[in-house]
This record gives C-alpha cells, structure tokens and sequence, in this order.
C-alpha cells in the first residue's frame, strides 16, 4: 500500500544530534547565507536550500586573509552537516574577481622572513582547500571575475565551474616568491593533462573563461557584457573556433592589434550584468535537486579521487617548501608586490639570477636589490 503525504507528515521525525564545531561562523570577510532551494521551472521548494559562500574583500579582489580563510573552513563544514542546504555555491563579492589568493599585504608585512608563521598558516590553507574536497554537498564555484594564485586552487578544488565569460584564470606564484602548490600542481594534471598544466602553472599567463572551458577546466561559461542592452561574448578574445595557419585552436586566445583596440572601443561602451550567471548556477543547483542525496554524494566522492589523491599526497611536503621560502624568493616576491606600483610589481629576475649564478648568499641586501625601488633608483 502506498505511503500517503499525510502519513508520511505523521512520522516522528528524529532529534537530531547538532555536528558543527563552532556555534557561530561569521567571520569578518566571509558571507555565509541559506538562499531557497528552487525547482528547475523556478519554484521555490519549502524547506530546502542552497548555500552561499562569499568571499566578501572586494578592494583587494578577494584576497583571502588569515581570519577569512578560518571563516571559509567554517562555512564549508556548516554547509556539509546543513541537512537542509542541496548544494554550496562558493563565491566572490563584487564583478572584478573571485578570488586572487592570499592577501599579499598580510603576506609581506607579517608572515615574510617568518617561516614558522607561514607553515602554521599553511595549515589553516590546506584545511580550507579540503574542507571544499570534503564537502557533504556538491560545491559549484561561481566566477564572477578573475581567478587567479590561490583563488584558482580553492576554485578547481570544487566539484563544478560556472564563469562569467570575462573572468580570467591562472597562476601568478613563479612571478611573485612562490609555487603553485596548494593544490594546481596537483589538480592541474588531472584536470587537462599534463602538456597544458605545465603551461597554466609555470609561466603565470591568465586564460581567458573561453579557453578554460575548451581545456575543461571549468563546466560552462555565459556571458556578462552587456551592450546597448544586448548581452556580447568578451570582446577581447576570439570567440570563433578556427584554425590559424599552424593548425592550432584560437577560441579563447587574446585579440592583438587593430582587433584589440576595437574591442576595447566596445568595453567602454557596456557595463558588466551578472543575471545570467547566476541564472545558469541557479539552474545547475536545480539539477542537483531533482537526484537521490546520499547516491548523488557517493557519486562525487568517487569523482573527487583523483584529486584528492594528489593533493593528500603533497599537502605537507608543499607545506614545508611555502614556510621555509618565506625566507627566500617569496620574501622578495611578497615586498615587491606590496611595495611596488600597480606598473612594476616583480623583482629584477635577471639581477637575482646572475648573483645566485656568481653565488651571492640570500640576505637582506639582495632583497633589497631586487626590489623595484632599487631598480629605479639604478
């Protein structure tokens, strides 16, 4: 005989035990937010919901500080024990970026020249990466601009990508004092072989979100430019697939020249509208909805593997290297990010490897040779 609605309303619901380690999980920079759960036509459903989490410092694009990146591990497990949240969104404030990983003003002005600061650090970083490899609940990261450094690792470590089309994606460690190895030289591999994460990891070169999706690196695309009214593809990149006379792919590679002054003609004339992109992540969590929970979840356990497997076996070998850096090249990189003008941002790379060649010791005097400060004074 089968269950009625109004039987099944009788059943005595269970007491249910409270798992979250923290009563409260606001931190400063980070939103956490239950927004209702809808069906694919857009119905909201009762009791049921998405959450939300914003990574909320917009003047320094996301940037992840020392308390947000304890407030991201926290919203991360509230989200997974939430019995009614369906799926997580991951997020950034505003329509410039994502996230651009760590904070480097925090980075030079206290952890620089202080390794055993940064390995701690590096603990709460590694705990928030897989916080997200561990979720409960499928997480979908919502790109609604660049990103880039440790904002692309905490972005590939989630289940799915949905990106606005004028994000941009990448790795900036070699060019700034470090490796890219809290998790994209671990995910990079897997995600698109190995030729290519060789390319997107070393030589600090972002991707357009039109390139990111023709490599796989992220689910699905739309665009955000919106014109006269009308929503365009991003100007600044060919988003026409042909072959150049080499044979190669060109969707998603940069315009030059005549083309790229033309499209910047065309960007001064739009404004940025993020409804279609949350529209399409909307519409994927309503996928999500309509699946069995606990067979849904196994399957994306069984999925994460790879990922997880790499990353687990590097987490804390990566985390010595980052400390122990801190007082080498990423002491360099971090000052000269901090300490440089928008237009020179990077330390004289040359000058640092003819003295390491003519085997000059790392002190304070060769950091401060480096520095752009110095090479404007020369």
């Amino acid at each position: 005989m089968p269950v009625t609605s109004a039987a099944r309303d009788s059943i005595a619901p269970l007491e249910l035990k409270n798992h979250d380690l923290v009563a409260d999980i606001d931190a400063p920079g980070v939103i956490y937010e239950k927004r209702p759960a809808r069906t694919p036509d857009g119905k909201v459903v009762p009791g049921l919901f998405n959450a939300w989490i914003t990574l909320d410092n917009p003047a320094q694009f996301n940037s992840y500080t020392t308390e947000m990146v304890k407030g991201t591990i926290s919203a991360f497990r509230n989200a997974s024990n939430a019995r009614d949240v369906v799926a997580v969104v991951f997020t950034g404030a505003g329509d410039k970026a994502f996230c651009t990983g760590g904070n480097t003003k925090e980075y030079a002005e206290y952890y620089a020249g202080n390794p055993q600061e940064y390995r701690q650090y590096m603990r709460l970083f590694n705990d928030m990466v897989s916080a997200i490899l561990g979720c409960d609940k499928p997480v979908i990261c919502r790109v609604n601009g660049m990103r880039i450094g440790g904002g692309q690792e905490i972005g590939m470590a989630c289940d799915f990508t949905v990106a606005q089309d004028m994000a941009r994606f990448g790795q900036a460690g070699p060019k700034h004092g470090s490796a890219p190895i809290g998790g994209a030289t671990d995910f990079l591999p897997v995600m698109i072989g190995c030729e290519m994460a060789m390319v997107s990891g070393s030589l600090c070169e972002p991707w357009s979100a039109h390139k990111a999706y023709r490599f796989g690196m992220i689910t699905d695309i739309v665009p955000a430019l919106k014109v006269d009214g009308e929503f365009v593809a991003n100007p600044l990149v060919i988003t026409d697939r042909w072959l150049d006379a080499y044979g190669r792919i060109v969707h998603g590679e940069p315009k030059t020249g005549a083309e790229l002054a033309a499209a910047k003609e065309v960007l001064k004339k739009g404004a940025v509208d993020l409804s279609l992109l949350d529209a399409k992540v909307e519409e994927l969590c309503a996928k999500i909805l309509l699946t069995f929970p606990d067979c849904f979840t196994k399957t994306i356990e069984e999925l994460r593997k790879p990922k997880i497997d790499a990353w687990n076996a590097n987490k804390e070998n990566s985390r010595a290297w980052l400390a122990l850096n801190m007082m080498t090249e990423a002491r360099a990189g971090f000052r000269a990010f901090n300490e440089g003008t928008k237009e020179d941002r990077e330390i004289d790379f040359v000058a640092l490897r003819q003295a390491l060649a003519a085997g000059t010791p790392w002190t304070d005097d060769l950091t401060e040779s480096l520095l752009p400060k110095a090479r404007a004074a020369r």
